[in-house]
């Protein structure tokens, strides 16, 4: 078991990591803004559901083969990049009008989840993220290795999850307001797209 001033001291940088706006900030609000309240927490639950299964990976170690394979490291990254820009032009390019007196959402919760799944789970920095932030809290005396990684990793989903909601929930209601006038449902999709578009580049041009 992990001691609680060890702990303690996790919950609370962790809480700083995710208040801190991300990427995936970034797309939780964007989603949030332009489809809705329900699409934005699905999007942060999709994120949430990526770092559990990077989770799994930094347990079993092939998080650790990302680390070391350059070449696995470049295809991951730009599979992840790919996906982002696809989703940006997409949204740039669609041309169904969102409903100004509560219709239904640009996209489904549903669908919204799956993609933020695909999204984090195929950037290589979260990856990288938990095999080196992960371990620093992790004591061989206190028990299982791998016990204590689940645990920081779930403990991380939990406290990023409840971040991804508040923002979430913040950027739904600025949403509903905006969405009202005309010229932002116009424009709404090219502002998403490319906010899409960029933390793809962005992820692309990263460094391991």
């Amino acid at each position: 078991m992990i001691d609680h001033a060890t702990l303690i001291t996790y919950i609370l940088i962790v809480l700083g990591f995710v208040f801190i706006p991300g990427p995936a900030t970034l797309l939780t609000m964007a989603r949030a803004v332009s489809s809705g309240t329900r699409v934005g927490i699905a999007t942060g639950a999709g994120i949430a559901a990526g770092d559990l299964i990077h989770t799994g990976m930094a347990i079993v170690g092939l998080s650790a083969i990302i680390a070391t394979s350059a070449l696995l490291f470049s295809i991951v990254k730009y599979a992840g990049a790919a996906f982002l820009i696809y989703l940006g032009i997409r949204a740039m390019l669609d041309k169904a009008p969102i409903a100004l007196n509560g219709g239904a959402p640009a996209i489904s919760a549903g669908r919204a989840f799956r993609q933020a799944v695909m999204t984090e789970v195929l950037n290589p920095k979260t990856a990288l993220f938990f095999l080196a932030f992960l371990p620093q809290f992790v004591r061989p005396e206190h028990g299982a290795i791998g016990f204590q990684l689940a645990t920081l990793g779930v403990v991380f989903v939990l406290l990023g999850l409840l971040s991804t909601v508040v923002f979430a929930l913040g950027a739904g209601r600025l949403g509903n307001l905006l969405r009202r006038h005309p010229a932002v449902v116009k424009w709404q999709g090219k502002v998403v797209g490319t906010i899409y578009c960029a933390v793809g580049v962005r992820l692309a041009l990263q460094e391991r």
